[in-house]
């Protein structure tokens, strides 16, 4: 007698199953056994360009004055810092804002409250100076014609590729190595590279402060030391084993 089906309804479910013969089983292929490691690789450069922040505060009793003379020293600012070779596309201005003062004042009663005194204006500049050995002398001259206010120096390279390529290879090396010797000590045998990815990590802008600004003003141009820059790139890499 030839093998029928056997049909068999359960809640409106029709599921045809084999009354005899072979049965196909389906089975998930297993995930391989894998290494992860990470590894971190470095490279020096000495910067040749900066990046500085530079501001010009103005106070007055009206926002008149204040925008007036705020612009008069920005607008003697950029021109000096073009007559210093500062190209027009590396001058950008970073923020500008107005805002009010305020005072406590104490009224007749005893009481205090908030009063408006007067107005502030804040114009900023980013500036690249790609020129390091100019560096001390544009911020001298700044600060000169009416920079009262800075945010940072990031002494910087115009272009890093080179040295973050070195610190790749440096990385994938060093992962290499350590996996060979992670698989040795388990007496396996490493297989084919699954997956790479990296993190890379960017040299930290120099700081300096409104105070730095005023000594500047006062001494002449501060000394800038160039140093290096290390680019540090960290590779994870997961490979399959044998």
């Amino acid at each position: 007698m030839a093998n029928l089906p056997v049909r068999i309804a359960a809640a409106g479910l029709v599921l045809a199953l084999p009354f005899a013969g072979g049965a196909a089983l389906a089975q998930s292929p297993e995930s391989p056994a894998t290494i992860s490691i990470s590894a971190e690789g470095d490279a020096t450069l000495v910067p040749d360009m900066a990046t500085v922040s530079l501001s010009v505060i103005s106070q007055a009793d009206d926002t008149s004055t204040a925008m007036a003379d705020n612009a008069s020293a920005m607008q003697k600012v950029i021109a000096a810092l073009k007559e210093d070779g500062i190209a027009e596309r590396d001058i950008q201005t970073a923020n500008f804002s107005v805002s009010p003062r305020y005072e406590q004042v104490k009224a007749s009663d005893g009481s205090t409250q908030s009063e408006i005194v007067g107005y502030e204006v804040r114009n900023g500049l980013n500036v690249k100076v790609r020129d390091l050995a100019k560096l001390g002398a544009v911020l001298d001259r700044a600060v000169a014609l009416g920079v009262n206010s800075g945010g940072g120096i990031a002494l910087t390279n115009s272009d890093p590729s080179a040295a973050e390529d070195e610190a790749r290879r440096e990385a994938v090396a060093k992962a290499l190595a350590k996996a060979e010797t992670l698989a040795e000590a388990a007496g396996v045998s490493l297989g084919n590279v699954l997956s790479i990815s990296e993190q890379s990590s960017m040299p930290q802008p120099m700081m300096f402060a409104r105070s730095d600004m005023m000594m500047a003003k006062a001494e002449g141009a501060p000394p800038i030391a160039a140093g290096e820059n290390t680019y540090t790139i960290t590779v994870n890499m997961t490979l399959a084993i044998e």
